[in-house]
C-alpha cells in the first residue's frame, strides 16, 4: 500500500507542485487549501505524514499543528515561506518533526519525508477519546464534548484546556504547562485566569461541580483528569 501524504496549503501552485512530485515518487496524496479542510482530510484519510503551511485562510498552521498533535503522532513537516529562525523554532516547539522553507528542492523534500516516515510507525487518527467512566466522550476532530447523551457547549479556550487534560489523563498537569500547551506560549502569564476557566469547565461537565469527578485539583501543582 502506498504511504499517504496530506498537503495543507492555500497556494494552489504549491499543492500542484508537491502533489505531482509525490505522486511520481509513489505516494498517495490528499490535498486541502484551508485549516478546516485539512483537519477533515486528516480525520477521514489517516495520512502517514502531513505537510503543513503556516499561513492559511481560516486558522494559522500553528493551531492546526497543535490539533493534529492531539489527534495523532503522525509526522508533521512545516512547508512555509516564513524563514525566520523564530518561526522555525516555534514550529518545532509545537510538535512538528521538521521545517522546510520555500522555495524547496524536490529531492531534499522527498528525502526529508522518507526520513520521517522511516522513524515513525504507521499511526491512526483517533476518531474520539472515550474514557471508561461510562458517560464522557470527547471528539477532538469535531471539538465536541458529550456527557451521557448531552452535548456540552464549551468555548474554544475551555475546550483546549480540557483537551490537554484528557490527553494527559491520569497525570497531574502543572498549571504553567497546562496554560502554554492549551493556549500557547503567549499566554504563559495567564495562570491567574486558569482557576476561573477550570471553574467554568466544572460547571459544564461535572454532575456536582463542588465534588468533581473528572477534573481534580492537585493543590499547589495543577490539575488532573481522572481516567477510570
Amino acid at each position: 500500500m502506498p504511504q499517504k501524504i496530506l498537503v495543507i496549503d492555500n497556494e494552489k501552485s504549491t499543492v500542484d507542485q508537491v502533489s505531482q512530485l509525490l505522486h511520481g515518487r509513489g505516494f498517495e496524496v490528499f490535498r486541502a487549501s484551508c485549516a478546516q479542510g485539512g483537519l477533515r482530510e486528516a480525520y477521514s484519510n489517516q495520512p502517514d505524514l502531513v505537510l503543513l503551511d503556516v499561513v492559511l485562510p481560516d486558522r494559522d498552521g500553528w493551531e492546526i499543528c497543535r490539533q493534529l498533535r492531539e489527534m495523532s503522532d503522525m509526522p508533521i513537516i512545516f512547508l512555509s515561506a516564513r524563514k525566520e529562525k523564530r518561526d522555525i523554532i516555534k514550529g518545532l516547539d509545537l510538535g512538528a518533526d521538521d521545517y522546510v522553507t520555500k522555495p524547496f528542492d524536490d529531492d531534499e523534500l522527498v528525502a526529508r519525508i522518507n526520513a520521517r516516515l522511516r522513524r515513525s510507525p504507521r499511526t491512526t487518527v483517533n476518531e474520539e477519546l472515550v474514557f471508561n467512566h461510562g458517560d464522557f466522550r470527547m471528539n477532538l476532530m469535531n471539538r465536541e464534548v458529550w456527557i451521557s447523551k448531552s452535548l456540552k457547549h464549551l468555548t474554544p479556550k475551555e475546550f483546549d484546556l480540557l483537551a490537554v487534560l484528557v490527553k494527559n489523563a491520569g497525570r497531574v498537569v502543572k498549571r504553567t504547562e497546562l496554560v502554554t500547551e492549551a493556549w500557547g506560549d503567549e499566554y504563559s502569564d495567564a495562570i491567574d485566569s486558569l482557576k476561573l476557566y477550570i471553574h467554568y469547565l466544572r460547571q459544564k461537565i461535572e454532575v456536582n461541580p463542588q465534588q468533581p469527578e473528572y477534573i481534580l485539583t492537585s493543590r499547589g501543582v495543577g490539575y488532573r483528569f481522572v481516567k477510570r
